[in-house]
């Protein structure tokens, strides 16, 4: 972890706000998602907290690296207080926006208060925001803090989104649907262009899945028939802890023919935003891709 400096420190955040401390920050609190990119950098925070679909523990689905024995779970949306916060001595705290500015996972008057107490930057991950944007602003983060990804990262990267890129191309007709199980009667289907690593799949050629049109600006909201009959080849779920566990909804018949058909990789709709875990997202679909084009060219020429 990088050592205080006596010079200024300043950062400004997606809000257009100026983060001011008198040296540079070594306590860091961060969304667990934010701090899970920090690590990546080389800058693992001293505590991380949840949003309000988070419990008592911490998502592992949504911590990527984070040594969680060493790294204090502050709470999550209406449990974390003020206090808790504070308890940690941070000397910066990283939070997210999913627009507007309001920051995710905090109550807006403990948010509001915070900033009195300690720095905040918060970064945008909401609609219209590209993957390789919000990786690029969280390595501006970390180039501040003195530190940063190995070079090897971005070079892996590099050849993850190429490799994706052919396997898409290869693959045009393997369709791609992301999901959030919602339960046994409900199930949310993912707008693409609302997801950045979503969008950032698109954008590399991988034939996306869109749900039908409706009120959700991220998501669809409706039945396993309805996910069904876009008769995808690929399914991206959510497992997130706040998603619903297969055994609420494994023996609906719609799901079961969606299995059937289609080959199921966990997602996680918050993923770390660094170059290795988008690397390790881009290489875990080309191999699927890959995969499901083997077996259809076995079924044609069978």
């Amino acid at each position: 972890m990088t050592s205080p400096s006596a010079h200024t420190w300043e950062f400004t955040d997606d809000r257009g706000h100026l983060a001011r401390a008198g040296g540079t920050p070594v306590r860091i609190v961060a969304y667990i998602q934010a701090g899970a990119g920090l690590h990546d950098l080389g800058v693992t925070p001293v505590g991380i907290f949840g949003s309000f679909h988070d419990g008592e523990r911490p998502d592992r689905a949504k911590s990527g690296g984070l040594p969680l024995d060493d790294v204090a779970y502050l709470g999550a949306g209406a449990g974390l207080g003020l206090d808790d916060v504070l308890a940690v001595r941070p000397d910066l705290v990283v939070a997210l926006t999913y627009g507007g500015g309001q920051v995710y996972g905090i109550e807006p008057d403990t948010a509001k208060h915070l900033e009195e107490h300690a720095p905040l930057v918060v970064f945008d991950v909401g609609q219209g925001r590209g993957l390789a944007a919000v990786r690029e602003r969280f390595a501006d983060l970390g180039r501040s803090l003195g530190a940063g990804e190995d070079a090897r990262a971005g070079e892996e990267l590099a050849h993850a989104e190429a490799a994706l890129r052919q396997a898409a191309q290869q693959a045009a007709a393997v369709r791609v649907l992301a999901l959030s199980p919602g339960g046994p009667d409900s199930v949310h289907l993912a707008r693409p262009a609302k997801w950045p690593d979503l969008s950032a799949l698109t954008a590399l050629g991988v034939a996306a899945v869109e749900p039908p049109e409706g009120p959700g600006a991220n998501w669809h909201t409706g039945s396993w028939q309805d996910a069904a009959a876009l008769a995808p080849d690929v399914v991206l779920r959510d497992h997130r802890a706040n998603a619903a566990a297969p055994a609420a909804y494994g023996s609906d018949p719609a799901w079961g023919s969606v299995t059937e058909r289609a080959v199921v990789l966990p997602w996680n709709p918050e993923i770390p935003p660094s170059a290795a875990a988008h690397a390790e997202f881009y290489r875990s679909l080309t191999a699927v891709l890959t995969e499901v084009q083997a077996e259809a060219r076995r079924g044609v020429s069978g």
